[in-house]
């Protein structure tokens, strides 16, 4: 895909090298809470036990809600941090919220209409505060619709190169454009609909949370025919998308860590459903024909 250089994004904000104040970022009151959690249980015995876990559990809660709203103030990337693959991100970001911009207001079918609302793209490493909780470079790239935000630790792409076979930096941008198709999902509700379901509706293959991720996938070859016809593409970007969705596919995954597959644990859908979808959105270049929702075959 074809980029400049050097390239910035007001909407990138650039975490990497922070210390997180999640899971395992320290904190927890200090000598201060030690001493009062000593007094309690000399004093109270095991109910001052209980009360010294409760404390922690507050105190530790409110230092994780502290460092994300302190985060919120996160400036875009400085010029100094700016490097070849985080310029290509930012450009991938604003290529595809610009396509979504254009087609404002969207609507999917059975779906209303919605304005479209940028979202923030956070680099991180290794972990980070988010609205929605503790973000852990190990569950890979992630959307949090309670901050409308994609969060994405870079190493990421050395494992879908390295690990995953699938190089290229337009597999690179399908990851973003997945992404920020979680972001139309929400801003059109959909989101909110799958979240609020039972957990046995969302699981298995063709459960709400496969379908969610599949139309995501969808969304994104939407983008990848409008960049195309833009004239933005090299040869071989498509199968370069194609081959990522595939590499990323539960099926593919469970393979490589366990040896066997479990359809009823799918969370994203197998390789051969997330290329399916993909296609079909670039083929057709159309939202409406992305209802996995209404799919009878996935």
């Amino acid at each position: 895909m074809r980029f400049e250089k050097g390239y910035r994004s007001d909407d990138v904000i650039d975490r990497r090298g922070q210390r997180s104040f999640g899971r395992g970022g320290g904190g927890g009151g200090g000598p201060l809470l030690g001493l009062i959690g000593v007094l309690l249980r000399s004093r109270f015995g095991w109910i001052g036990v209980i009360l010294t876990l409760a404390l922690y559990v507050m105190v530790g809660r409110c230092e994780q809600q502290g460092a994300y709203m302190a985060e919120q103030r996160d400036a875009p990337v400085a010029p100094e941090k700016a490097d070849d693959l985080s310029s290509f991100v930012a450009y991938a970001l604003d290529d595809v919220q610009s396509s979504w911009q254009a087609r404002s207001p969207i609507a999917l079918s059975g779906m209303g209409p919605a304005d479209y609302r940028r979202a923030k793209l956070v680099l991180f490493t290794d972990a980070t505060p988010t609205a929605c909780g503790h973000g852990d470079a190990a569950s890979g790239p992630f959307y949090c619709p309670r901050d409308e935000r994609v969060y994405i630790d870079l190493g990421f792409y050395r494992e879908l190169r390295d690990r995953l076979g699938a190089p290229g930096d337009f597999a690179q941008a399908y990851v973003i454009a997945h992404e920020v198709g979680h972001h139309v999902q929400n801003l059109l509700g959909l989101s909110d609909r799958v979240h609020a379901a039972s957990p046995r509706q969302l699981q298995g293959p063709g459960g709400l949370s496969v379908r969610l991720e599949l139309q995501a996938d969808c969304l994104a070859g939407v983008w990848a025919r409008d960049a195309e016809l833009r004239g933005k593409l090299d040869p071989g970007d498509i199968e370069e998308a194609m081959n990522a969705a595939a590499a990323i596919g539960d099926d593919r995954l469970q393979k490589m860590a366990r040896g066997t597959v479990q359809p009823e644990s799918f969370s994203h859908g197998s390789s051969a459903q997330r290329v399916k979808w993909f296609r079909r959105g670039h083929d057709t270049h159309d939202p409406a024909s992305c209802d996995t929702f209404d799919a009878t075959s996935l």
